[in-house]
């Protein structure tokens, strides 16, 4: 665990060496999962959505799944990066619309049902005094 730690530290460092004086925003999402279904969504991000992020110009800085017992059965929160909300929705839609999204939902959805049963989404502009920008 303090290896990851230590690696997570080591990677937010070299994103705030690489962002220098860009103004990105970032953007907070957190999954609320039907039960049991956490795992199936943990898969889409590892094996498809992450590649399918990049090719849309979404940055993904990083994935967690809460440390609280209850939460850590269906929450996924992650973080992503856009160099504005205008490109941000721009990203989305583009997402949204990409076929092999499309096929991956559609197959995920055939196998598991539906897996999420809530998304929030918060927008953020980093402070001054953050590392990361």
């Amino acid at each position: 665990m303090v290896r990851k730690l230590l690696l997570l530290v080591t990677l937010l460092g070299g994103f705030a060496a690489i962002a220098g004086a860009q103004n990105r925003v970032f953007e907070m999402r957190t999954y609320t999962c039907y039960d049991g279904k956490l795992e199936a969504l943990k898969a889409n991000f590892r094996d498809h959505t992450i590649e399918i992020f990049k090719r849309h110009g979404i940055e993904s800085i990083g994935y967690w799944v809460p440390q609280d017992p209850e939460k850590s059965k269906n929450t996924l929160i992650y973080i992503l990066a856009h160099p504005s909300i205008q490109a941000a929705k721009k990203n989305w839609d583009a997402f949204f619309n990409d076929p092999e999204w499309k096929k991956v939902v559609g197959e995920s959805e055939a196998k598991n049902g539906n897996v999420v049963s809530h998304v929030d989404s918060v927008f953020l502009d980093p402070t001054d005094f953050s590392e990361l920008k």
